[in-house]
């Protein structure tokens, strides 16, 4: 079993094998998050020189991917471990959704987490998740492994902020998300893609539907945007590339279009404040 902290936080141990028992993840999905692992570590994530500069790496390595097979994206907004993902991307409706059901996620840098649902809306399209258990982060630059942290310091998270406004119309963006492996595009069924765990793509805000609530993602979001986008992406984080926080979450595409649409900052604006006892 995980060990404890005295803060509640339970601590993975760095080799997840198929005989661990992870609640709610079945072998075939423990062997997928291996691969993930894999692949994170193998590939490092190539953050833009730009925010390097700025001091905003946080911003990007905040991102998390499911560990299960088309699940989808997540971004941790702050530091002790609460992430903020689309609520169809851990349940399709309120029926399905179950707040003790452990989601399993990996962060950029290939760290596994486990965490649980705090909240979670349809029409918003949000749900907050909170961290319970982690695998100590990897070493940061220079440091080497004998000299990580004691196991009662896993937090603090990578974490983006959110904006105190909606972007300015055709902000610069960056789009970071998890695209599927399977080429739905193909004309041959089980096609794979030869796309990263994770994918940076950059792009501007062209605004929100005209004849749209921003309040209301149920059928399609009602933000717009540019930057690339595959299935697997719903959840993606879309940061302001300038100041590196957080203006919306990818969601979907306009299939007579094909503008990407997410969901809108007055929607987790609003969403955050309804749940700000979580936070």
């Amino acid at each position: 079993m995980p060990k404890g902290t005295g803060e509640g936080l339970h601590i993975l141990p760095e080799t997840l094998h198929v005989g661990l028992k992870l609640k709610d993840l079945r072998k075939r999905d423990i062997q997928l998050l291996q691969k993930k692992r894999r692949l994170l570590k193998e590939t490092p994530f190539d953050i833009p020189d730009d925010m390097k500069r700025k001091g905003l790496t946080s911003s990007v390595m905040a991102t998390l991917v499911f560990a299960q097979e088309e699940a989808g994206t997540a971004v941790c907004i702050s530091p002790d471990g609460i992430l903020l993902t689309c609520s169809h991307c851990i349940a399709e409706t309120l029926e399905d959704f179950d707040d003790s059901k452990s989601h399993w996620l990996l962060f950029a840098s290939g760290q596994v987490v486990e965490a649980k649902a705090l909240a979670w809306e349809a029409k918003r399209d949000l749900a907050l998740l909170k961290i319970t258990s982690a695998q100590q982060p990897p070493p940061s630059s220079g440091q080497s492994p004998s000299s990580s942290p004691s196991p009662s310091l896993t937090a603090p998270f990578p974490f983006v902020t959110l904006s105190t406004a909606p972007p300015a119309l055709k902000a610069r963006l960056i789009c970071i998300g998890h695209p599927g492996s399977e080429d739905f595009e193909a004309a041959l069924p089980g096609t794979k893609t030869d796309y990263d765990v994770l994918h940076l793509s950059t792009g501007t805000f062209r605004g929100c539907a005209e004849d749209q609530d921003p309040q209301d993602n149920s059928e399609i979001g009602a933000l717009m945007h540019t930057c690339w986008t595959y299935w697997g992406h719903s959840g993606a984080p879309l940061v302001d590339r300038r100041m590196g926080t957080l203006v919306g979450l990818h969601s979907s595409w306009d299939d007579e279009t094909g503008m990407r649409r997410g969901v809108a900052w007055e929607a987790i604006s609003g969403f955050l404040e309804e749940n700000k006892r979580y936070l």
